[in-house]
């Protein structure tokens, strides 16, 4: 696969005993889509966890827009390498100029064999994941597995296109799998007393018990679509999608709305890492 060119992209890695945020913006090749995004570290003792893309990138005469969030646990390593790997090898399945959603359900089913299989060198951690991949401008391609959650203001009206998988709402897929969910009082769902999500990348030790198929949705970017965000549950935990929205909204310089959005968060006492992506289409 050639990767041609890469515009404005950034990638963004925050580790403990440096810096405890980061931000950045970019821009497509035609300058119409812009992006910005911002990264702080929560209030947990352990070092960041969570990774973000976000660039543009021209491969065999099309425009890629990579926009991603992987909020890890039990470690760094899983949501690494979900931000080195999971859009190669998306792109790189043979069917993806014609059939993305095929393309992107079977990426990361053999990402995440490749990180069980990798398990000795990864740990024992893993991660969500949330992707958007705007086709050209004009095509947007979202998938998820966990509860990271991408919003499009559509008309100014709050969108999701992603599903929060959590353990009480998939809690007959892990039951039949031959794990529980567990609702101890003052604590959220937890399969097997453990995981907060029902679906992730990694967690071999919870694995035959958990789910990694993403759920995708699509969507033609017209006049209507002004705003796509994306966040980890940092930023969801204290932010309805219809805030999240008009608070990006306010905003002509999507790196601005992310770091208001992050530190809106912050003000709600939000004490996971928070990450947020804003992409603007126009203006």
């Amino acid at each position: 696969m050639d990767w041609l060119c890469c515009f404005s992209g950034s990638y963004s890695k925050l580790a403990g005993g440096r810096s405890s945020s980061t931000s950045g913006k970019g821009r497509s090749h035609e300058g119409l889509v812009k992006f910005g995004f911002s990264l702080v570290k929560g209030k947990a003792n352990h070092p960041m966890e969570d990774f973000h893309v976000a660039k543009f990138v021209q491969i065999q005469g099309h425009e890629l827009g990579m926009f991603a969030i992987y909020d890890g646990h039990l470690g760094e390593n899983v949501p690494s390498y979900l931000q080195k790997h999971l859009f190669s090898n998306i792109v790189k399945e043979e069917e993806f100029w014609v059939d993305p959603r095929r393309s992107i359900s079977k990426a990361y089913e053999k990402t995440d064999q490749a990180i069980l299989s990798h398990s000795a060198d990864l740990g024992r951690g893993g991660s969500t994941a949330v992707t958007a991949l705007l086709i050209n401008g004009q095509r947007l391609w979202v998938a998820n597995v966990g509860d990271s959650r991408a919003v499009l203001s559509r008309g100014g009206q709050a969108v999701q296109m992603t599903i929060d998988h959590e353990p009480n709402t998939e809690r007959g897929s892990i039951e039949n799998r031959g794990g529980f969910v567990s609702n101890m009082p003052g604590d959220v769902p937890r399969v097997n007393g453990q995981l907060a999500v029902s679906r992730a990348f990694g967690d071999k030790s919870l694995k035959s018990h958990l789910r990694s198929d993403p759920d995708i949705e699509d969507s033609n970017i017209d006049n209507h679509t002004d705003v796509l965000v994306l966040a980890s549950d940092g930023l969801w935990k204290v932010l309805s999608n219809q805030e999240a929205v008009d608070i990006a909204r306010k905003f002509k310089d999507p790196q601005k709305a992310a770091k208001q959005l992050t530190a809106e968060a912050l003000k709600r006492d939000s004490k996971d890492d928070i990450s947020c992506i804003v992409v603007r289409f126009r203006g």
